[in-house]
């Protein structure tokens, strides 16, 4: 799996111990995820609260705030991200890894721990991190009424396959019911009457919802302007497509990207 950029943040409040992992991900990374550092658990916080952190490897034992409790925090719920998390200990209890465990934790690791042990932990864990990621984005996108459609999808008729084919290739594009009809070579009336039939919504609503469901991952995968959006999903106003997406979504395209 390609993983995309990450953040990953080493807690450990021994200077040594922490230098030390942090060159072995730096070189192993090569620029391609962000590493950061903090030597206690307030640091941690500070940094878990403010900006999304998708990986946190700690040290289990460190004064005041232990790495287990930086993992079972009730805080987690408002922190920017959910981060897979990774426990080293220098000591092998099995406390420790019992409550590591229940507290859902990615890896539990031993000091001291090998370069190859670390980046397989770490590897494996971001792995873990990117599906939870994109299970939960596909959670927030889904319109209950398309995953309906996507049942009737299975059994329609090969023209209407063919006609749901072209739409989701063209979605970025304008196109009416009596073009999609032209392309397979069905009279338009026709058409609308099978399309309801077979998928349960009109032409206009699936094409709608549809468009709809492309701006919502790229207003929460991508930083591109709402204009912008508006014109990948197939809008040519901003406007109206602020509007068709207020009447849906109940609140505009900006909200829905600061909001979820």
């Amino acid at each position: 799996m390609m993983i995309p950029s990450k953040r990953i943040l080493i807690v450990d409040d021994e200077p040594r111990s922490r230098q030390g992992l942090a060159k072995m991900l730096e070189a192993w990374s090569a620029g391609r995820h962000r590493i950061r550092t903090a030597d206690n658990g307030y640091e941690a916080l500070r940094i878990l609260e403010s900006e999304p952190v998708h990986l946190l490897l700690s040290d289990i034992r460190m004064p005041e705030i232990s790495g287990l409790q930086l993992a079972g925090s009730g805080e987690r719920v408002s922190w920017p991200n959910q981060p897979a998390v990774i426990l080293i200990s220098g000591y092998a209890e099995f406390e420790y890894a019992q409550k590591a465990i229940e507290l859902g934790v990615t890896r539990y690791l031993l000091k001291p721990v090998s370069r190859e042990k670390l980046l397989d932990a770490v590897e494996r864990a971001l792995e873990t991190e990117e599906q939870r990621s994109r299970l939960g984005l596909i959670e927030k996108v889904a319109d209950p009424q398309l995953l309906t459609a996507a049942v009737h999808q299975l059994a329609v008729s090969e023209p209407v396959e063919e006609a749901l084919r072209y739409m989701d290739e063209h979605l970025h594009l304008p196109f009416t019911l009596r073009e999609v009809a032209e392309q397979i070579h069905l009279n338009a009336s026709y058409f609308s009457v099978l399309f309801k039939e077979q998928m349960g919504m009109t032409f206009s609503e699936y094409v709608t919802r549809r468009r709809l469901q492309k701006a919502k991952e790229m207003l929460l995968q991508t930083r591109l302007p709402i204009a912008e959006i508006a014109e990948r999903a197939g809008y040519q106003s901003a406007k109206y497509f602020s509007k068709i997406f207020k009447e849906y979504e109940g609140t505009s395209p900006g909200a829905y990207r600061s909001e979820t």
